[in-house]
């Protein structure tokens, strides 16, 4: 939080969001990298029967989403991630006892819905209790250390199965019920910011208009559009590159763990910093998302050009992929934070757990559609699903900049709050909502 001068004051507790990001993506990473396998050795089902159910209840588990918007809006952040983290640390710990597969499915079920939605209760958290660019900051290096939690968790995983076997899935399973444990355990002393003085008519937490609300916002609807966009990006790595390196390129599928590597390292070393230059350049969230997007673009050109050219060399095209992987990276560490918390900026302070819901949904849908998509495509020509993502992100960023204009002030200038305390950073333009039905919501910084 900023003071008149300008001079940032300590969040209460506020070494606990990252910290507990950290312990989660340990619990995550432990069993993310080797999901069917996991779940095939700790319940004993077969490949076939794993993924089938993990694909209905993922799917199934979306409906979680507006429930906890409404929980976060009626209860806060904190109460519900309490509750997320309990049942997800729950449903790991009976885990290995779930051998058949109406308990497997049952377990998967209410653990997917959890993990669904959790990041919308997670989004709404850093709303209360961060403002301006602390929440640029906290974003930054939550999602740093959890970066660094999934690559810790990921060695950790590997070595339980090096030198405990079968049972090591057992273990690791154990471990990430602990991993959400703790993690719950850490938020303890984060302290939600005082709200501010309601204004004559204005709506107390909980008494809002629903859904309908979200609904109505086109601005943010238009924000929501372009993540979805942009969360395509997010899922080609994991899902489109390693079957493009195999089919097209016919390169070793060991480079793609070394991009994910990249990805990983990079992320979790040079989230915070990259953050920061992003902060202190004053840059509008809406301009430094369509940054990172284009830079999700150029990345994908580069890709484009070497289906094309296909390098016969070896060590050359590992290089060329590296130099690609570092290209997507920094676009991704651009892009996080600020799409992040311009959606949180965007959000009326008494129905944000809503808004979050709402936002959270483009990520799922994207994670739902992008294998089939990306199947597809790549069955038509190996350029085909790179020029199409490269499209996607030129229409991300003109949907946030078009609608850059019609947003909240603070929510597109992380420095709006220290001009309203006597500051002077770089100007920014005065706030602007034509969203009369939801002025009554929002509390001024």
């Amino acid at each position: 939080m900023r003071t008149g001068s300008g001079r940032s004051e300590r969040i209460a507790g506020e070494w606990a969001l990252p910290v507990a990001a950290a312990v989660n993506g340990v619990g995550t990473g432990m069993y993310v990298p080797f999901t069917l396998v996991f779940f095939h050795h700790v319940t004993g089902l077969s490949f076939t029967v794993v993924g089938a159910v993990l694909t209905v209840t993922g799917l199934v588990g979306l409906a979680a989403l507006p429930v906890a918007g409404v929980a976060v809006d009626r209860y806060g952040a904190r109460p519900v991630q309490y509750v997320l983290y309990g049942v997800r640390a729950a449903g790991f710990a009976l885990f290995p006892f779930a051998g058949s597969l109406t308990a497997f499915a049952g377990l998967a079920l209410i653990t997917a819905a959890a993990d669904r939605a959790f990041p919308a209760a997670q989004q709404s958290l850093i709303g209360e209790v961060a403002s301006g660019a602390d929440r640029d900051r906290l974003q930054a290096s939550s999602r740093a250390l959890q970066n660094a939690g999934n690559g810790a968790g990921a060695l950790l995983a590997s070595l339980l199965l090096a030198f405990a076997g079968g049972t090591g899935y057992a273990c690791a399973a154990w471990g990430n019920a602990l991993s959400f444990a703790l993690a719950a355990l850490l938020l303890r002393p984060l302290r939600p910011l005082r709200p501010a003085r309601p204004e004559p008519g204005a709506r107390v937490r909980g008494t809002g208009p629903g859904y309908r609300l979200v609904l109505a916002d086109r601005p943010f609807l238009v924000v929501t559009g372009a993540n979805f966009l942009n969360a395509l990006s997010y899922s080609a790595l994991a899902v489109l590159f390693p079957l493009f390196l195999v089919e097209t390129l016919h390169g070793s599928a060991a480079l793609s763990g070394a991009a994910f590597t990249i990805n990983t390292a990079l992320c979790a070393v040079a989230g915070v910093f990259v953050g920061g230059l992003v902060r202190r350049a004053g840059a509008r969230r809406t301009r430094a998302a369509a940054l990172g997007g284009a830079l999700f673009a150029a990345s994908f050109a580069a890709l484009c050009v070497l289906a094309s050219v296909r390098p016969a060399s070896g060590p050359l095209l590992a290089a060329l992929l590296a130099a690609v992987a570092v290209v997507y990276t920094l676009g991704e560490l651009i892009h996080s934070p600020a799409a992040q918390v311009l959606a949180v900026s965007t959000a009326p302070e008494a129905a944000r757990g809503r808004y979050m819901a709402a936002y959270q949904m483009s990520w799922s849908l994207a994670k739902a559609v992008a294998p089939s998509l990306f199947t597809t495509l790549l069955a038509v020509d190996g350029r085909v699903p790179w020029v199409f993502l490269i499209l996607t992100s030129a229409m991300a960023a003109a949907l946030l900049i078009r609608a850059e204009r019609r947003l909240p002030a603070d929510a597109v200038w992380p420095a709006t709050a220290i001009i309203a305390r006597g500051g002077s950073p770089s100007p920014a333009p005065p706030r602007c909502d034509s969203r009369s039905s939801t002025k009554t919501l929002r509390s001024h910084p």
